[in-house]
């Protein structure tokens, strides 16, 4: 390998126990995907159906896997090089931003390339089982996965050059992945067959996601009522639209690696309450909370550690808060007012999807990146042993982390009960369905932290605690919508039922009756899991705090 940057970065990532754990663990789902709907009979049917089944849940299996594991690696590349002082030295090194990028950016493709190669003996036997195109489907799908590996990995070193740690990076690559993967299908989901040019941004917007890609080449059915299927070329589009967003993300990366990468001048700002009365007033109007204004002494019967994280965490300051309620609270009152006024005929079980995604889509995003690191960032930190030496016991602080999570949830999910009042006041039928909902929802949030906090307990550094609590996250949401794709042929529908007995999302979307979930009962079952599944991680958080409180 020429390029030294590539080397090193592919031979030390490589050497590391936890990616023989993960080689071990893909080369086991991906066989097991096959496996799984390998047929029993000793004939075969000649229309290749059940082949094309079986590689369909194949292809799902790997694109969900390729965007679960590869974005941290990409995200921590960067930033982990300035937080160390070794970029530094390779900016001043004769190589340059050019092959310094391509060598971060071609360790990260052959790590793609060893995920992809992995796959290859259960895309053989999915080829052997005849009915599949080597060509039209078995290669087109591997390329499709490249252009997203590439883009991917290009968006995650764009973003590794603007954060300042490395969970920080995690966070914010996993949102946009999120973003352009999974988000950027709605609108076209919504506003497909209307005369309107939102329908025509929507089907450029959910052509940069490889999964609508996948499906286009799979000739998937519908995702509920509307489908993602259409005449349009959406794998040439995904193509372009790839092509040409890793170009400009890699020429974005490359003109900001040079020396003013560290220059990180901000104006040191006045004080709100060194200014005089006027000013002050008027930002107490405009913003309601001024984050430039003295905090006050805290009670004697509030929580220091609560407070703490509040006030040292970006995102847990209460104006941020703020801002985020208020656009998710204008988003669910516009979504109800459209069909209340008959500007989009959606029908109120389909507002309600979208508000039940909406905000399942914020606990994803948000949950990880808040109860992750509640342990491991005060253990990288050393903040930990000073925590130990004041006279709050490990139970009392590992509440007032807890609970600063918990505020902060409780917000976000207040942040569209307008929504649903509204949805009540429209149908006062579906009051108990609303009331079921907003109960899954917050079993949601309860699963979601302790699910974080536990898994982020078991390691010592925060990127790999995010990046673990968010692939567990991700994995218990996805993972049965995988089988739930399949339902009917090949899944049955006890089968289905079962997957998604684990997964929150859809429980809640049965719940509101949506298409495609309304025939699979759920509830309570899904509530026990989570009940259960909660409380283990409460264990095992308990366990972990109590591990490292005791003296070394």
């Amino acid at each position: 390998m020429l390029n030294p940057i590539a080397r090193r970065e592919l031979v030390t990532t490589l050497r590391q126990r936890r990616m023989l754990l993960m080689q071990c663990g893909l080369a086991l789902s991906f066989s097991l995907l096959v496996i799984l709907r390998w047929p029993t009979e000793p004939r075969m049917a000649l229309s290749g159906t059940r082949s094309q089944e079986v590689f369909r849940l194949f292809a799902y299996g790997l694109l969900s896997a390729l965007l679960l594991m590869l974005p941290v690696f990409p995200a921590t590349s960067i930033v982990r090089e300035r937080n160390s002082g070794t970029l530094a030295l390779l900016l001043n090194t004769p190589l340059g931003a050019w092959r310094i990028f391509w060598g971060k950016l071609l360790s990260v493709m052959s790590l793609a390339g060893l995920m992809l190669s992995l796959s290859l003996p259960a895309a053989a036997a999915c080829y052997a089982l005849g009915g599949i195109s080597l060509t039209h489907d078995l290669l087109a799908v591997y390329g499709m996965l490249v252009l997203a590996a590439l883009q991917f990995a290009a968006l995650g070193l764009l973003v590794s050059t603007y954060a300042t740690t490395t969970d920080a990076a995690v966070r914010w690559t996993y949102g946009l992945v999120l973003l352009s993967s999974v988000l950027s299908l709605g609108p076209h989901q919504f506003f497909q067959g209307t005369e309107t040019y939102l329908a025509d941004v929507g089907e450029w917007l959910r052509c940069a996601s490889p999964f609508a890609a996948v499906m286009s080449l799979q000739g998937a059915g519908d995702l509920g009522a509307s489908g993602l299927i259409s005449t349009s070329n959406v794998p040439g589009r995904f193509a372009i639209v790839s092509l040409i967003l890793s170009a400009v993300f890699s020429l974005w990366t490359i003109s900001r690696l040079n020396h003013t990468i560290f220059d990180q001048a901000r104006a040191a700002g006045l004080i709100s309450n060194d200014q005089n009365f006027g000013i002050q007033l008027w930002r107490r109007v405009m913003f309601l909370v001024d984050p430039q204004r003295r905090s006050r002494a805290m009670g004697p019967l509030v929580n220091p550690v609560m407070v703490k994280e509040f006030r040292c965490r970006r995102f847990g300051r209460l104006h941020w808060l703020l801002r985020l309620i208020a656009v998710c609270a204008v988003l669910s009152l516009g979504l109800t007012y459209a069909t209340v006024t008959g500007t989009v005929d959606w029908g109120v079980d389909t507002i309600g999807a979208i508000l039940v995604l909406m905000q399942v889509a914020l606990l994803v995003l948000i949950t990880p990146s808040l109860a992750s690191g509640l342990l491991s960032t005060e253990r990288e930190s050393g903040g930990w042993p000073l925590l130990q030496m004041t006279p709050l016991s490990p139970t009392r602080i590992v509440w007032g982390k807890l609970l600063s999570v918990i505020l902060t949830l409780l917000l976000v999910l207040c942040a569209t009960l307008p929504g649903y009042v509204v949805m009540v006041y429209i149908e006062p039928g579906l009051r108990l369905q609303v009331e079921r909902v907003v109960i899954c929802l917050l079993a949601t949030a309860g699963f979601a932290m302790l699910l974080s906090a536990a898994i982020g307990s078991l390691f010592p550094r925060t990127a790999p605690a995010t990046a673990a609590s968010y692939a567990a996250l991700l994995a218990v949401c996805g993972t049965p919508l995988l089988i739930w794709l399949g339902r009917d042929a090949p899944f049955g529908h006890d089968t289905v039922e079962n997957a998604l007995l684990i997964n929150p999302v859809a429980a809640a979307l049965s719940v509101i009756r949506l298409p495609g979930f309304r025939d699979y009962e759920l509830i309570p079952g899904n509530w026990w899991f989570l009940g259960i599944a909660s409380a283990v991680c409460l264990m095992v958080l308990m366990g972990q705090t109590h591990r490292i409180s005791r003296p070394q």
